[in-house]
């Protein structure tokens, strides 16, 4: 994929999975611990009020261009900064030189792009090797994306069993399954994919209808917005000791070689 790609298109963001009554408490406790509240005043909110389907059209049409603007390639590489990775899961040796840390969204198509396209050539070439780490950190834009903060407290609720790049590949590589999905039937099959990765079903559930990681997943938001994070992905390559160079987008595999490759001295 050549940068041509980022300018090309824009997916609209336009299975049948029954109804449980565990679904149903699942979304009003989530809804209850406050996802309308997480997300007032954050990044391309819009109006909670009733609006007429011109006027929010309108609206939704602003946002996606904004959304694909900045997921055109800035002139890269940028100065180096500092950048924090939280205590966010971790994708590789937790040792290695060089850090990826992405901020991303599950129901992003760029973001599933690059996981799908991108990332396999990065474990081969780094990650396996020991060579880089990535680090994933939730930037949900909820607006234009209504599953993406009920998949990230997924993904935080594999995590707590030790399987979130598990989850994360379910959640990616389905992404088409579920991004069109009611919240109720996409928590359905968020549980589904539970089952399959292997994890305790119980404690799953109980720590997805809990909403137990809203707070962690809000913080990630924030420090993303703090480091100029406008659209996702949004990657910043690096370390402590020399900073971290952002890369916007669903940039191709050479990019990040380049990149790495200059800071690994090779």
């Amino acid at each position: 994929m050549d940068s041509g790609d980022f300018e090309a298109s824009q997916d609209k963001h336009d299975a049948y999975v029954k109804k449980s009554t565990f679904n149903m408490l699942v979304m009003s406790v989530i809804a209850a611990v406050g996802i309308a509240a997480f997300f007032a005043g954050s990044y391309a909110s819009l109006s909670s009020n009733q609006i007429d389907k011109e006027d929010l059209d309108k609206a939704i049409a602003r946002i996606e261009l904004k959304m694909l603007e900045s997921q055109l390639p800035s002139k890269q590489p940028t100065a180096a900064v500092k950048i924090s990775i939280d205590d966010d899961p971790i994708i590789g040796d937790a040792d290695a030189p060089i850090t990826i840390i992405e901020f991303s969204d599950f129901q992003c198509p760029f973001c599933a792009r690059f996981h799908t396209q991108t990332l396999p050539l990065i474990l081969e070439e780094y990650i396996q090797k020991g060579k880089v780490r990535l680090v994933f950190r939730d930037f949900p834009i909820q607006s234009i994306h209504p599953n993406a903060l009920p998949a990230s407290v997924a993904a935080n609720c594999a995590n707590e069993q030790g399987k979130f790049k598990e989850m994360h590949d379910a959640l990616f590589e389905n992404q088409s399954e579920w991004n069109k999905q009611d919240a109720v039937n996409a928590l359905a099959l968020f549980s589904q994919y539970a089952a399959r990765i292997g994890l305790d079903q119980d404690t799953f559930d109980a720590c997805l209808k809990s909403g137990k990681h809203i707070e962690e997943i809000r913080k990630d938001l924030d420090d993303g917005r703090d480091y100029g994070v406008s659209g996702t992905p949004g990657f910043f390559v690096g370390n402590d000791h020399i900073g971290y160079v952002e890369l916007k987008g669903a940039q191709p595999f050479e990019s990040f070689k380049k990149l790495i490759d200059a800071q690994l001295g090779v």
